[in-house]
C-alpha cells in the first residue's frame, strides 16, 4: 500500500498560525518578566494582531481551500477578519489605564483576548462543522474567563458565571444540531452538505435537516446575542470590567455574525426559504425588544447592551434577504457598527470623575459644557446610531433595508423603521442630558490610547459620506465571494 501523506498548505492560515504562536511565546514573557509584565504582553499582542491584519489585509484575492476543505481563505473571510482583529486591536489599546488603575492590569488580559480572535479567524474561516466547532470554542472559552476578570468584584464574577452557564448551553444545541446534520447528510463539509439538502430539496427538505438547522441557527443566536438568546448580553456587558465589556461588543459580534451568515449561505443555500422565517423571527423580536428594553435603563453599559442587540435585529434584516445585496448589506453594517461601538466605548471609558468611573447616564449630565470635545462625538455616534444622515449609521439602516425591500421583505423593513425610530428616542436621551442639563463636574483627562482609538472612531463615521466607495467596493466583493 503506497499511500503518501501531503502536507497542507499552511499560507491562508498564517495570521491565525502567528496568534498562536505569539500567544504561546507571549505565555512564557508574562511569565519570566521580572517587571510590568502586563505592558510588554500587552505590546507584544498588539503587535501580533497588527501583523496578522497587515497579512489579511495583503492575501491575494483568489478563494483558497486547505486542510482538506475545513478551511477556505476568500474574500468574505478577509474582510470579516480584518474587521473582527480591528475590533481586538482597539480593545486592548484602549484597556491598559483602566485596567492599572483599577489593580487588574495582569498580563493574562491580552493573551486571552489573542486567543479568543485567533478562534474568531478560525470560525470566520471554517468551512465544515468540526472547524467551526473547534474555532468556536477557542473563542467562547476565553471569552468566559475575561468576562470575570475583575475576580474580586462580584459582579464581574457573576458576569463571567452567567456568560459560561449560558454559553455551555448553546454550544451544546449548536452540536446537536450539527449532529443531526451530519447524521443526515452524510458529511460536516458545507459544499458537500449544500449539495445532499439540494438533492433533498428536489422533494422538500427532511424533518432532520430542518431541526438540526433549527437547533444550529440557536447556537447561533447565542453568539450574536439576538432574541429569545440574548438574556446573557446585559448582565454580562454592565457586570465586566468597561474595556472587556468593549471587547464583547465589537470583535466578537464580527466573527459571529460572518460565521452565522457563512453557515446559512454556503451550507444551506437549497433551502433559504426554510432559514428566512427563523431569521425574520430573530430580526423583528431584536429590533423590537432592544428598541423598547432600552428606554428604561440608567447604566449606560446595560443600555449599550440592548443597542447592539437591537443592531444585530437590524444586521439580520440584511441576511434574510438571503441574497447578494443582503450579505452585503450586512457587512457594511457590521463595518460601521464596529467604528460606531468603539467610539462610544472610548467615551464610556473616559467618564471618570477624580479617578473613578462612572456608569450612569445621569453622569453625564452637562458634559457638553465640561467636556466639549468628548460629548460632541458621542453625541454624532448617538445620531449615528438612531439612523440621522449623513452620519455612517444611516447608510448602514439603509442597505440592509433596501435589500430586504428588494427581496419582498417590505413587512420586515417597515418594522425596522419604526423600531429605529422608536431607539431614536433613548440615543437622543444622551444628547439631551449632556448638552441640557446642570453638569456634575468634568470628567478627568483622557487617556492617550482611548483618544486615539476615540479619534479614529469619530472619523469613519462623522466623514463617511464623502468616500463611501472604500468600504462599499471592498464589502460587494466580499459578498460576492459566497455566491
Amino acid at each position: 500500500m503506497n499511500s503518501q501523506f501531503v502536507l497542507p498548505d499552511f499560507a491562508p492560515a498564517l495570521p491565525e498560525i502567528i496568534l498562536a504562536a505569539a500567544a504561546l511565546i507571549l505565555v512564557l514573557v508574562g511569565v519570566f518578566a521580572k517587571q510590568r509584565p502586563f505592558s510588554i504582553v500587552c505590546g507584544g499582542a498588539i503587535l501580533a494582531l497588527f501583523v496578522a491584519l497587515v497579512l489579511v489585509v495583503m492575501a491575494p484575492d483568489a478563494r483558497v481551500e486547505t486542510f482538506g476543505g475545513a478551511f477556505v481563505n476568500d474574500a468574505f473571510a478577509r474582510f470579516m477578519k480584518a474587521l473582527s482583529l480591528i475590533g481586538s486591536i482597539a480593545a486592548l489599546v484602549m484597556s491598559g489605564d483602566y485596567l492599572r488603575r483599577n489593580n487588574i492590569a495582569i498580563f493574562e488580559f491580552p493573551l486571552l483576548v489573542l486567543l479568543a480572535t485567533t478562534g474568531m479567524l478560525m470560525v470566520i474561516s471554517a468551512n465544515n462543522l468540526i472547524a467551526l466547532y473547534i474555532g468556536l470554542e477557542l473563542f467562547s472559552l476565553s471569552s468566559y474567563v475575561i468576562a470575570a476578570l475583575h475576580r474580586d468584584n462580584l459582579r464581574s464574577s457573576e458576569a463571567g458565571l452567567k456568560y459560561f452557564v449560558l454559553g455551555a448551553l448553546s454550544s451544546g444545541m449548536l452540536l446537536y444540531g450539527a449532529s443531526l446534520i451530519y447524521g443526515f447528510t452524510g458529511s460536516i463539509s458545507f459544499p458537500v452538505i449544500a449539495k445532499a439538502v439540494a438533492v433533498e430539496g428536489a422533494t422538500g427538505p427532511g424533518i432532520g435537516i430542518i431541526v438540526g438547522m433549527v437547533f444550529m441557527a440557536a447556537g447561533l443566536a447565542f453568539k450574536i446575542s439576538a432574541v429569545p438568546f440574548h438574556m446573557w448580553t446585559p448582565d454580562v456587558y454592565e457586570g465586566s470590567p468597561t474595556p472587556v465589556t468593549a471587547f464583547f461588543a465589537t470583535a466578537p459580534k464580527m466573527a459571529a455574525m460572518a460565521m452565522a451568515v457563512r453557515v446559512f449561505i454556503s451550507a444551506f443555500p437549497a433551502i433559504t426559504s426554510q432559514w428566512q422565517q427563523i431569521i425574520v423571527f430573530m430580526s423583528i423580536l431584536s429590533m423590537v425588544l432592544g428598541a423598547f428594553a432600552a428606554i428604561g435603563q440608567k447604566n449606560i453599559k446595560r443600555l449599550m447592551a440592548y443597542s447592539s442587540i437591537a443592531n444585530i435585529g437590524f444586521a439580520l434584516v440584511g441576511l434574510s434577504a438571503g441574497t447578494v445585496e443582503g450579505v452585503n448589506g450586512v457587512i457594511v453594517y457590521m463595518a460601521i457598527y464596529l467604528a460606531m461601538t468603539v467610539g462610544s466605548f472610548a467615551c464610556i471609558l473616559s467618564m471618570r470623575r477624580d479617578g473613578v468611573n462612572v456608569e450612569t447616564i445621569d453622569d453625564l449630565a452637562g458634559s457638553g459644557k465640561t467636556n466639549p470635545m468628548m460629548a460632541f462625538c458621542l453625541a454624532m455616534f448617538m445620531f449615528s446610531m438612531a439612523g440621522i444622515p449623513p452620519l455612517a449609521g444611516f447608510f448602514a439602516k439603509f442597505f440592509v433595508f433596501s435589500a430586504a425591500i428588494k427581496a419582498n421583505m417590505l413587512t420586515l423593513a417597515i418594522i425596522g423603521v419604526l423600531s429605529s425610530v422608536v431607539g431614536a428616542y433613548y440615543y437622543l436621551r444622551i444628547v439631551k442630558v449632556m448638552y441640557f442639563d446642570e453638569p456634575k463636574g468634568a470628567f478627568d483627562k483622557m487617556d492617550m490610547g482611548v483618544k486615539g482609538a476615540l479619534a479614529v472612531s469619530f472619523v469613519v463615521v462623522f466623514f463617511f459620506a464623502l468616500w463611501p466607495s472604500l468600504l462599499l467596493d471592498a464589502a460587494a466583493s466580499a459578498a460576492h465571494a459566497l455566491f
